[in-house]
């Protein structure tokens, strides 16, 4: 079974969890902690990889590269962050080709102009309906594996209002999208509001320090939103432990203290698949 078909079987079963990673290796620890699917975060990308903010800097060829690092390093499907669809519909289109060539299952797409902005930010603007949607129609006529799924995702509520974000969810899904992401909803009863009036599945960004409530997997499952993503968590978790590690080292000039916080040698060796004694005998008998 393809990896987008995969995908598309999981949210007709029901709801899932789909950790954000910057990277693969934070991303067969995903697969190992037993989720069915991982989000690859544009922001991850750009602020763990290139160390710049998240605001379209990443070219679409850099964001295929990383993602595909991502979706060969494990088996569950992947979905990543398309931003703008890196330019007109034509590249939009070509963006949907080297997507599905590089493994992943699906992607979404946004309304904003660009260059855009972190979603969860102001002086965001958004592009007209109509181009919004001759967006959705080149993915969608541009894929050629009909399960990889497009996701519309539209910033309509930190630009207009609620309503015009519904309106623009109708619009997008009558132009073929196959789910909805609305970006930054700014309170339990917006998150509930708007899976009633918007039947389709439905992607919650569960992202910290932004305009929307820490709302829980499970209360999101029952308003009825079939994906949910944690993009930045791990990053967060990850570089504030080592912002902590590094001051440390400065001040003392060992990290002794800090062994037991690593993750071993072993332990990483496992997570890659990697034996290094039949390495060495592979080596040996080659020679």
């Amino acid at each position: 079974m393809s990896k987008s078909r995969k995908l598309r079987e999981l949210i007709a079963k029901g709801a899932i969890m789909m950790p954000g990673v910057p990277n693969a290796a934070m991303a067969r620890q995903v697969e190992r902690a037993g989720f069915d699917a991982v989000y690859i975060s544009g922001a991850g990308m750009a602020n763990a990889t290139a160390g710049v903010p998240d605001i379209g800097l990443l070219t679409m060829t850099e964001v295929v590269r990383l993602a595909g690092y991502v979706a060969n390093a494990v088996t569950i499907p992947a979905i990543v962050d398309a931003d703008t669809g890196f330019g007109s519909a034509e590249n939009v289109a070509r963006t949907i080709h080297e997507f599905e060539a590089a493994g992943l299952a699906g992607c979404h797409i946004e309304d904003q102009e660009f260059p855009k902005r972190c979603g969860h930010l102001a002086g965001k603007s958004g592009v007209d309906i109509d181009e919004m949607i001759a967006r959705i129609k080149a993915a969608v006529a541009g894929r050629r594996d009909q399960d990889f799924m497009i996701i519309a995702r539209t910033d309509a509520r930190g630009v207009e209002d609620f309503k015009d974000a519904v309106k623009r969810a109708h619009k997008y899904l009558d132009a073929g999208a196959d789910a909805i992401f609305p970006e930054a909803l700014q309170s339990t009863e917006e998150f509930c509001d708007f899976a009633k009036q918007v039947k389709a599945p439905l992607l919650a960004n569960m992202t910290e320090f932004g305009k929307s409530p820490l709302l829980s997997f499970r209360q999101l499952a029952d308003y009825g939103y079939k994906m949910v993503i944690f993009p930045q968590s791990a990053f967060r978790v990850s570089m504030k432990a080592t912002e902590k590690f590094f001051e440390m080292l400065k001040k003392t000039g060992t990290q002794s203290d800090w062994i037991d916080k690593m993750q071993t040698r072993e332990e990483l060796y496992k997570l890659l698949d990697y034996d290094p004694v039949a390495e060495s005998w592979k080596t040996n008998v080659e020679r």
